[in-house]
C-alpha cells in the first residue's frame, strides 16, 4: 500500500478535451517521482490542463520542476494551462518563473550569417578604438595634471606600486636575462668559433642586451607579471563597484588608481633595463670564461669597446616606451573589466596580449627609425 507522505499523480479527464492532473502526497528532494509521467504526456493532445491539490501535503523546488517541464511540453503541444487548482505559493513562483523568458544563447558551433559576424567584428573594433582612445586621452590629461601639481594620488600608493614593479621583479628579471645572455653566447660561440673569432662573442652579447634584449624581455616579463596584476586589481574593484563609488565621491580614478601605476612603471623599466644588461652581460661571461677559455680581463675589454652610450640609450629609451604601454595595457583592461568574476581572468589574459603586442609592434617602429637615422 503506497504512503501518504508518496508523492502520487492521477490523471483524470471530466469532460472532453480536459485533463485534469490530481497532485498528493508530499513532492520534496529525495521521493521517487510517479511513474505515471509518460501517460500524463500521452494525455496532452488538446484541450485544457487544469490542476487539483486538496491532497498535496508538501513540496519543493521538485514539484516546480515538474511542474514547469509540463507547462512548457503543454505550451509546446498548445493547451490552455489553468494553474487555478494549484497551490497559491506554487503558483505565485510558477509565474515568476514563466515571467522571465529564457535566454536565448547560441549554442556552440552554431554561427550566424557571415555578414553579421563581420558587422560585428567591426563595431566591437570601432567600439575597442574608441574606448582606447578616450582611455589615452584622459591618461594625457592626468598627465598634465601631475606635472602642474594638481594630480590627486596618494603617495604610498606610488612607493608601493614601484616595490611590486621593481624589487618584487628583480627574482624573475634576474632569471630571464642571465638566460638570454648566456643563450645569446653560446649560439654566437658556435658560429665564430669556426673563424677563429670567439672573442667577438663579447660584443654579440653586449650589442644584442644593451640594444634589444634586455629592453624586449623586461617588457614582456612586466606585462605577463605586472600588466596583469593591474588589470586584476583594477578589474576586481569594477566589479567590486569601487571605481562607481570613487567616480560618485569626485575622485578621478585615472588620477588615483591609474597615475600611480603608470608612474611607477615608466620609473622602474628603465632601471630593470639597465640591470638586465648588467645579468645579460654576466650571463655571456660565463660562456666566454668556461666555453672560449677568454680571460675575464680580455672579456670585459672586449665587451667595454665594443659597448658605447648610443646602444645604452638606444634600449633605455625603449624601456621607458615600454613600460608606458605596458602600464596601460593594464590599466585600460582592467578599466575595461566587465562585472562578473570571469571577466576579471579575461581583463588579465586581454592585458597580457595587448602589452606584448604593443611592445612588438613599437620594436619594430624603433628599428625602422634607428635604421634611417643611422644610429
Amino acid at each position: 500500500m503506497q504512503s501518504e507522505d508518496q508523492p502520487s499523480l492521477a490523471i483524470e479527464t471530466p469532460r472532453q478535451g480536459e485533463c485534469r492532473v490530481k497532485l498528493s502526497g508530499s513532492w520534496c528532494t529525495g521521493s521517487a517521482l510517479p511513474a505515471a509521467k509518460d501517460e500524463l504526456l500521452a494525455h496532452l493532445s488538446s484541450g485544457t490542463l487544469s490542476f487539483e491539490s486538496s491532497g498535496l501535503r508538501r513540496w519543493d523546488s521538485v514539484l516546480l520542476n515538474f511542474l514547469m517541464k509540463l507547462f512548457r511540453e503543454a505550451e509546446a503541444r498548445r493547451l490552455t494551462v489553468d494553474a487555478s487548482g494549484l497551490p497559491a505559493g506554487v503558483a505565485r513562483l510558477i509565474a515568476l518563473a514563466r515571467a522571465v523568458p529564457e535566454k536565448e544563447t547560441r549554442r556552440e558551433g552554431e554561427q550566424g550569417a557571415w555578414l553579421e559576424q563581420i558587422g560585428s567584428s567591426t563595431l566591437g573594433f570601432v567600439r575597442s578604438g574608441r574606448d582606447m582612445l578616450t582611455f589615452l586621452g584622459e591618461a594625457v590629461t592626468a598627465a598634465s595634471k601631475l606635472l602642474t601639481g594638481r594630480a590627486k594620488f596618494r603617495r604610498c600608493d606610488l612607493v608601493l606600486a614601484i616595490q611590486e614593479c621593481g624589487a618584487q621583479a628583480l627574482p624573475i628579471a634576474s632569471l630571464i636575462s642571465f638566460l638570454v645572455g648566456l643563450i645569446l653566447a653560446f649560439v654566437g660561440a658556435v658560429q665564430l668559433e669556426q673563424f677563429g673569432a670567439s672573442i667577438y662573442v663579447a660584443d654579440l652579447v653586449a650589442i644584442a642586451m644593451a640594444r634589444e634584449m634586455a629592453a624586449i624581455m623586461t617588457g614582456i616579463i612586466m606585462a605577463g607579471r605586472t600588466g596583469a596584476a593591474f588589470a586584476a586589481q583594477l578589474g576586481t574593484m569594477t566589479v567590486n563597484e569601487e571605481i562607481d563609488a570613487m567616480r560618485t565621491l569626485g575622485i578621478s580614478p585615472m588620477e588615483f588608481l591609474v597615475l600611480p601605476r603608470l608612474l611607477a612603471l615608466s620609473v622602474m623599466m628603465p632601471l630593470l633595463c639597465v640591470y638586465a644588461d648588467l645579468v645579460g652581460i654576466l650571463g655571456g661571461l660565463v660562456v666566454g670564461l668556461g666555453m672560449l677559455d677568454l680571460t675575464l680581463t680580455q672579456y670585459m675589454v672586449q665587451t667595454q669597446a665594443a659597448l658605447d652610450l648610443t646602444n645604452l640609450a638606444i634600449g633605455v629609451v625603449k624601456a621607458l616606451v615600454f613600460g608606458v604601454l605596458v602600464a596601460l595595457a593594464g590599466c585600460l583592461r582592467g578599466m575595461q573589466c566587465g562585472r562578473s568574476a570571469s571577466s576579471v581572468g579575461q581583463a588579465a589574459t586581454s592585458a597580457v596580449v595587448l602589452g606584448i603586442v604593443a611592445i612588438i609592434v613599437t620594436d619594430a617602429v624603433f628599428a625602422v627609425v634607428t635604421n634611417v637615422l643611422g644610429i
